[in-house]
């Protein structure tokens, strides 16, 4: 499991939504640079806070000549999953608990 700091590192990279369009990118392969839809020096200046982060690891970046292709990282979003998971309990009691509110008004309304 990460620690605190590493998940923070994460969350941070992960809040700004045009760095989470980037790792959707790599998600689905491995782009040729010329696809990016941002000027060519902006994916490598918006990747650069999640990779240069050592904790953070969302993606890894290699040296091809004068490319540089970059690569998803899975293995830190299990971490966050993992994380997030630990909580599923609660929202799903306090949705239950919600659920038995609204019948019960329903139920009252319909007595009415």
């Amino acid at each position: 499991m990460a620690t605190d700091d590493e998940l923070s590192l994460t969350f941070a990279a992960l809040a700004d939504p045009t760095r989470r369009a980037i790792l959707a990118r790599l998600a689905q392969g491995e782009p040729p640079s010329t696809s990016w839809p941002l000027r060519q020096p902006e994916p490598a200046r918006r990747l650069q806070a999640p990779q240069s982060a050592p904790a953070c690891g969302l993606i890894t970046q290699a040296r091809r000549a004068q490319w540089r292709p970059c690569r998803l990282e899975p293995e830190r979003l299990k971490e966050v999953a993992g994380w997030v998971e630990t909580y599923r309990h609660i929202w799903e009691e306090r949705f239950a608990r919600l659920d038995d509110y609204l019948r019960e008004l329903q139920n009252k309304d319909q007595s009415l």
